[in-house]
């Protein structure tokens, strides 16, 4: 079996973080996103990995990755181009496929208990296809699965009035070689996209059968910047401390702590985890890091209280404030004004910006 990757959206709900950089790079706990959608790929035995890129952030994407080696697997770059929905994706990845059943995950999902059990229930001389779905509270704001007495899935239904069930879909796919045929008859859709369940509907329509695959852990889009930073939390809540810096006496460290190699936490600065700190930062005398931050490489964070916040890397950080619930894009610095009254909460900082508090 391979995988397929999906990495070529636009990220425009996490403008401005995206302007100059891909959302699939955005870190969660100081890994970008989509290398949780590769380690999870690999954690099934998969690792003939095929990722399809758009036209923006494609050079970071691959200059990141490589040739996979580095990860353990083996890595193909699929360029998709312009966006023209999911289907368009996954068809553009039909040469790499050729005859073997693949999985598909989206490059910006994070799934805490990854995909080992849905690729191992998966048979593929029964089903022409399978689907993660999970069980959810408001089923009339997704795409939710019908099924029948038998337990067959029966139809895919899009944000329904009447939901015929509470199983929602959840951007994790098994297929067949069979949907590239039910691809290349999509239409676009009013979003003027080719739609995946309109693909896999069509699998439906002539005879074949759709397997699905309850996932009980939490599943996360991280399509928008308070999503990034609820996924942060959730994956801050499962970490182990880690030191591969220093912790200079003085420091005042509580709870679990990732700190990477060659940074510091100076005497005097006060860390309370879960935190993530990268490589080459340095924590100095006057801060303060609370639960559920992560702070990314080569930064420097002083005089500042930062809380429930992503720093994305490469920057300065040492405004006389308070940081809660914020999103700072990487090259970012922010410095004090003393003219301006405190302010600091739910702030989403672009790239290379230069921000006064």
């Amino acid at each position: 079996m391979k995988g397929v990757i999906l990495a070529g959206g636009t990220g425009s709900r996490l403008r401005p973080i995206t302007h100059t950089g891909p959302k699939q790079l955005v870190p969660i706990a100081n890994k970008p996103v989509v290398e949780y959608a590769l380690d999870d790929l690999k954690e099934a035995g998969i690792t003939e990995i095929g990722i399809v890129l758009g036209n923006k952030g494609r050079e970071e994407i691959q200059a990141y990755f490589g040739d996979g080696s580095d990860f353990g697997v083996d890595i193909t770059y699929i360029v998709q181009g312009e966006p023209l929905g999911l289907a368009h994706a996954v068809g553009c990845a039909r040469d790499f496929v050729g005859d073997d059943s693949f999985v598909v995950y989206l490059g910006d999902d994070l799934m805490r208990d990854g995909i080992t059990d849905l690729v191992e229930d998966f048979d593929a001389d029964t089903y022409a296809a399978g689907i993660g779905v999970q069980s959810v509270d408001e089923p009339s704001r997704y795409g939710i699965v019908d099924i029948d007495e038998a337990d067959d899935v029966v139809g895919l239904v899009e944000k329904p009035d009447d939901p015929p069930s509470n199983l929602a879909l959840i951007g994790i796919y098994v297929f067949t070689p069979a949907i590239f045929e039910q691809i290349e008859a999509l239409e676009p859709s009013w979003r003027g996209e080719l739609e995946i369940t309109e693909a896999i509907q069509g699998l439906l329509d002539e005879g074949g059968r759709v397997q699905y695959h309850e996932v009980h852990g939490w599943w996360k889009d991280t399509g928008k910047p308070e999503d990034v930073l609820h996924a942060n939390r959730l994956v801050l809540d499962a970490i182990e401390t880690e030191v591969r810096g220093d912790i200079e006496d003085g420091a005042e460290i509580q709870g679990r702590v990732q700190l990477g190699e060659g940074s510091v936490i100076e005497a005097g600065a006060v860390v309370r985890g879960p935190v993530s700190i990268g490589e080459n930062t340095r924590i100095g005398p006057n801060a303060y890091l609370g639960p559920y931050t992560s702070i990314g490489d080569d930064s420097t964070v002083d005089s500042v209280h930062i809380e429930a916040s992503v720093t994305m890397g490469e920057n300065e950080i040492t405004a006389d404030r308070t940081i809660v619930d914020s999103l700072v894009g990487r090259k970012a610095t922010i410095r004090p004004n003393t003219d301006r009254q405190p302010a600091g909460d739910h702030l989403v900082v672009g790239r290379n910006s230069s921000l006064e508090l």
